[in-house]
């Protein structure tokens, strides 16, 4: 039986972030580096990028399969050692995890015998962190196992707002915040989006991982707004053309017309009519998906017949 086919399915809150993480994290690899771990950044040759195949390995400590996402091999600079990088994102507590990260660091080198640079990233809110896995008895030392680790919720997001980091910006929304910053967190995180001037697709990942963590309430969205309405006209007319921010404002608007085309001429028909429309205004599958509830298949057919 294949590996994949082994697989157990992941609660879909799990799966959600997890997917996050990683096309963030891939996305925008050596800018991750860059904000986070500079010393690791220093030596990498980004020109020598490869990720690695999924790997699944089982996981002995949870009992079941488990998918590493991120696995990259690359290079250090002026030379021709070939390296991995490991990362490890973490959405829950667990207090053996320093395990689990010195299983897999076992495992990876076990097949592909060659220097790692294990990472963990913990996105919870729990203190708990370790970076270490040591074994050892009274009468002997048999190994110490480090790894780098970030911890979001213990970085302050205003340390992160000066360099247009497009990770840095998305990973705002997981850092340490009170309730009343959270406007001020969001009216930062937008004006580091319009000046980065990034393609639609990444502002769009960028953007969306941001709205799926820090999520603002009707008050805060009008704080929010009439704060934007006092910023440099330059600035907020970039802020108010953001493709995306239409997109989020339209999400509950495309599902009251569908429900109203619904009740005409029949829910389903009515469902694949604002779809349609929808794609004939360019918006992405995946909102079009999330609007209507269609099946992405079922949207990929319609578009078919445009």
């Amino acid at each position: 039986m294949p590996l994949a086919q082994l697989v157990k399915e992941s609660p879909p809150d799990y799966t959600r972030h997890d997917q996050l993480f990683k096309e963030l994290i891939h996305t925008f690899f050596e800018e991750f580096l860059e904000a986070f771990f500079p010393e690791v950044h220093s030596f990498v040759d980004f020109h020598e990028l490869t990720p690695i195949s999924e790997e699944v390995f089982t996981d002995l400590l949870e009992g079941e399969t488990r998918r590493l996402d991120i696995v990259i091999e690359t290079k250090l600079k002026g030379t021709e050692s070939l390296i991995i990088i490991h990362i490890e994102p973490q959405s829950t507590r667990q207090t053996y995890f320093h395990k689990r990260m010195y299983q897999y660091f076992s495992l990876l080198y076990n097949k592909y015998r060659k220097p790692i640079i294990p990472i963990a990233v913990f996105s919870y809110e729990e203190n708990w962190e370790k970076n270490q896995y040591t074994m050892a008895f009274p009468f002997f030392h048999v190994l110490t196992f480090n790894y780098l680790t970030l911890h979001l919720k213990k970085k302050n997001w205003r340390d992160y707002i000066e360099p247009n980091n497009p990770a840095a910006a998305a990973l705002l929304s997981k850092m340490g915040y009170t309730e009343e910053e959270k406007v001020q967190v969001k009216k930062e995180f937008l004006r580091m989006l319009v000046k980065m001037e990034l393609d639609s697709a990444r502002q769009r990942l960028v953007y969306g991982f941001f709205e799926r963590y820090l999520i603002l309430n009707k008050q805060e969205e009008e704080q929010l707004m009439n704060e934007i309405n006092y910023m440099d006209e330059a600035e907020r007319i970039k802020i108010m053309e953001i493709p995306i921010s239409y997109e989020e404002r339209g999400i509950e608007k495309g599902k009251k017309i569908g429900k109203e085309i619904g009740e005409k001429v029949g829910e389903e028909k009515g469902i694949k009519k604002v779809a349609l429309g929808m794609l004939k205004k360019g918006l992405s599958i995946e909102l079009i998906a999330e609007v209507t509830d269609l099946e992405k298949e079922e949207i990929e057919e319609l578009k078919k017949k445009l």
